[in-house]
């Protein structure tokens, strides 16, 4: 069988956890995590931090395990080494059929969305939905034909999207000083709102502007030298997003009043700073920065299939293990991969920009996917402490515990935000909902699935 070609280096592996982390999120996120802390700035920068903080002790953890695994895609190898081939099977299968397509479904309507901004077209309009159909294929073929191809514009992206956030980040403080509105931002709050309940809703909702930096060990097997540069761009690579993100928060405060933000969004505060033509400039720049999350998720999607059908396994796998010799693409796995994209972007469509297609079934595929992968991680850093019995203290016992703790808080912030017991919605036509149940009662029926498609390894 064909093997997968070295392609890629340390820098296009940090702007795969850089480019993919900071894209859509720090932008529409901001403004939901306003809402959240009712317009309390310290509080949303406290949630900011929160999961920032999360995130880096997680990385780091899979960076102790890049050092010593590699073999396909990454976290499903860890998985294998520690939890063994069954847990590996189903986290392959669930980051195939709900995680990656979930975010990857967002980003192509949050891509498409921002670019409507320009022409002033509705965040659920025909035009928009059409544009993030066209985003998803565009960014599948350009994956599919010429993956080094795809590497560049990740680069290219990533420092792109710097500018827009780099320039609110410095000139939105710098006004909000001068103007008044930054002290004034810190020092009132729009609503009142219970500090703990609004600090976990924040927090849930920084979680999907902070997730991503998994998809760098998708490319694990193209790497060049992956046991030295993966666990770089990990650890360089959150703490860049860390800083970033903190830094942009404070900015947009400084072009707009937390009131205004949370109706408007911070398009308005670009705006504000720059002028129209100076607002519609960096509006396109965080569409580019938007396409290059949107292109490494597609990057992990196209390649999930792969990942399990290299070991044998899931249906088909020697048709989904597959090489291309011109492209050195795994071809059969990609076409599956954007197919469950579009189902989940035609699911994103009708449970959460309109009134509600599913009923009871109408959840947040932007958040509770994120959510569960943290819960999926909590076993391979338990295995971990118990079988790499030669690693320091630290590796050993200290950072996953740190790491496990990070992941629970996760969970339960997910449950305390979203809820477990049934409440009336009107999205719902005035029936009762309860997303995270009717969520977990998807996630079982498609893990059902994937056992019904196992196939043992011969």
């Amino acid at each position: 069988m064909s093997q997968l070609q070295k392609k890629y280096g340390l820098p296009t592996a940090i702007c795969m956890v850089v480019g993919t982390v900071i894209g859509s999120g720090v932008f529409f996120k901001a403004q939901n995590v306003l809402a959240a802390t009712g317009g309390n700035m310290p509080l949303g920068i406290l949630a900011w931090v929160i999961t920032g903080a999360l995130m880096i002790v997680c990385a780091q953890q899979f960076a102790s395990m890049a050092m010593k695994y590699q073999k396909v895609s990454g976290v499903v190898d860890y998985a294998e080494m520690t939890c063994g081939k069954d847990y590996a099977y189903y986290l392959a299968w669930f980051m195939l059929h709900i995680y990656y397509p979930c975010m990857t479904s967002v980003l192509a309507w949050v891509s498409a969305r921002y670019f409507g901004v320009l022409f002033g077209w509705g965040v659920a309009s025909t035009e928009v939905m059409v544009l993030s159909g066209f985003f998803l294929i565009a960014s599948y073929s350009l994956n599919a034909m010429s993956p080094k191809l795809a590497g560049k514009f990740q680069v290219s992206a990533t420092v792109i999207k710097l500018i827009p956030i780099a320039l609110m980040a410095v000139v939105g403080t710098c006004a909000g000083m001068l103007n008044g509105t930054l002290p004034t931002n810190f020092s009132t709050v729009v609503s009142d709102v219970e500090v703990s309940s609004g600090l976990f809703a924040a927090i849930v909702a920084t979680v999907f502007a902070y997730d991503g930096w998994i998809v760098a060990t998708s490319i694990n097997a193209e790497l060049e030298n992956p046991k030295k540069n993966l666990p770089l761009a990990l650890s360089l690579g959150s703490l860049i997003v860390v800083s970033v993100y903190v830094l942009y928060y404070i900015g947009v405060a400084g072009g707009a009043s937390n009131a205004v933000l949370i109706a408007e969004g911070a398009t308005t505060s670009f705006t504000n700073i720059f002028g129209n033509v100076g607002g519609m400039a960096l509006n396109i720049c965080i569409v580019i920065s938007c396409l290059g999350t949107l292109n490494g998720l597609m990057v992990a999607v196209t390649r999930s299939m792969y990942a399990i059908a290299s070991r044998g396994e899931g249906p088909n796998p020697q048709m989904f293990s597959q090489i291309d010799g011109s492209t050195n693409m795994v071809t059969n796995s990609s076409i599956y991969g954007l197919l469950i994209c579009a189902i989940w972007s035609v699911y994103f469509y009708g449970a959460n920009l309109t009134s509600g297609w599913f009923g009871l079934f109408n959840f947040d595929s932007s958040e509770l996917p994120i959510v569960t992968i943290y819960g999926m991680y909590i076993p391979i850093f338990i295995l971990w402490m118990k079988k790499e019995k030669d690693e320091s203290t630290f590796k050993r016992f200290i950072l996953p515990v740190l790491a496990i703790i990070a992941c629970g808080f996760m969970v339960f912030a997910a449950i305390y935000a979203h809820g477990i017991t049934p409440y009336l919605t009107a999205k719902a036509n005035g029936t009762f909902a309860c997303p995270i149940i009717f969520y977990l009662i998807v996630f079982a029926f498609i893990m059902v699935a994937g056992a019904v498609f196992r196939k043992p390894k011969k």
